[in-house]
């Protein structure tokens, strides 16, 4: 087993990771969200963060507003003020539940205050505006360097981009850093190493079990997204595999017992 160096800070997370928070129940990347997956029993939740035009780190997963609020176009051409207007629940509607009309977009300041309150650790995805990766990467960095308070697990920062990661492990060294792929690409060993990242997410479908105990015998986590069934989640722990993304905490629950 190779000795990840000593810019890579290592994390613990629970097997179960609330995706977006609760998306399976509750608007996306929303405090509701936070929320529902707090009163499922989940100890974790991911999100993402985007900066918009001015600056503010808020979250959203999209590049633009359509589809999970009242807004139109892209979220880097939005101010603030324009953005903590609209309503980011209204679109969200379940049969058995409540109408989330009037659930606003958080500040990732918002956040981390709502995390602190619920007592929840957070897996927080840097996405960003291409040209504006470094920008994201700093800016969202030092915020969680400034706000994250030491009542609540170290957080782990993740993103697709890699521009985005040597950007955080620039600003903020001593958070934890992982990166997101689909399949998990031919060199993942080197880029890990370069970026400084404790772990692989990727998608629960593009890696098998040789590639799993290669990465985790190689001394780094390995988490797989967007897993929504028990018998998933199940192979993936007999694999080694340290974390699994759900929409739907709840019905990742024998696999529980297998840890």
């Amino acid at each position: 087993m190779i000795k990840p160096s000593q810019n890579i800070k290592k994390i613990q997370t629970p097997l179960i990771i609330g995706h977006r928070g609760a998306a399976g129940y509750a608007p996306e990347n929303t405090i509701a969200g936070f929320k529902k997956a707090a009163a499922l029993g989940v100890r974790w939740v991911e999100f993402d963060v985007r900066l918009t035009h001015d600056g503010q780190p808020v979250l959203f997963h999209d590049e633009t507003l359509e589809r999970t609020t009242n807004g139109s176009g892209h979220v880097s051409d939005q101010d603030w003020e324009t953005m903590k207007e609209l309503d980011a629940g209204e679109w969200y509607c379940l049969r058995d539940e409540p109408a989330f009309a009037g659930e606003h977009i958080p500040t990732l300041k918002d956040a981390i205050e709502i995390l602190q309150n619920l007592g929840l650790g957070a897996n927080v995805e840097i996405k960003a505006t291409p040209g504006r990766e470094v920008e994201s990467g700093h800016r969202i960095a030092a915020e969680l360097q400034k706000y994250w308070p030491g009542s609540l697990p170290p957080p782990l920062l993740s993103s697709f981009q890699r521009e985005c990661i040597e950007a955080a492990m620039d600003k903020a060294p001593n958070i934890a850093r992982a990166l997101i792929v689909g399949k998990v690409p031919g060199n993942w060993k080197e880029t890990l190493l370069t970026l400084g990242c404790e772990g692989l997410h990727c998608r629960h479908n593009q890696v098998n079990k040789q590639q799993a105990r290669q990465i985790i015998e190689s001394g780094f986590s390995l988490r797989c997204y967007t897993v929504n069934t028990d018998q998933k989640a199940q192979k993936l722990v007999e694999w080694g595999v340290e974390s699994v993304f759900t929409d739907y905490p709840d019905r990742i629950h024998n696999t529980i017992d297998a840890r």
